[in-house]
């Protein structure tokens, strides 16, 4: 389960390696709070816990940090992808 190094703060972010067939995203977890954010564009796919006020900051952290998470992405799951997705269209 790779992580983004250098967030600071009480959230993790990871990625779940069985994931690599999607497109570019992000899970986040604090405690028992997890989220799954889509990163092109930057949209909540699920939430399960987390107040709107954390989402909205795990958002701003998302975007501050947005190039080393995708460059952890593609170094982990390489360019895995559908090509139908790479324009940030998730269905």
């Amino acid at each position: 389960m790779p992580a983004v190094p250098d967030i600071p703060g009480p959230y993790r972010f990871f990625f779940y390696s069985f994931d690599c067939q999607e497109p570019a995203h992000v899970h986040v977890r604090r405690e028992r709070m997890v989220c799954k954010s889509w990163l092109t564009p930057i949209v909540l796919s699920t939430n399960h816990g987390c107040a709107p006020h954390e989402l909205n900051h795990i958002r701003s952290i998302i975007v501050d940090n947005l190039e080393c998470t995708l460059e952890v992405w593609h170094d982990h799951c390489g360019e895995s992808w559908p090509a139908d997705h790479r324009d940030g269209s998730h269905r």
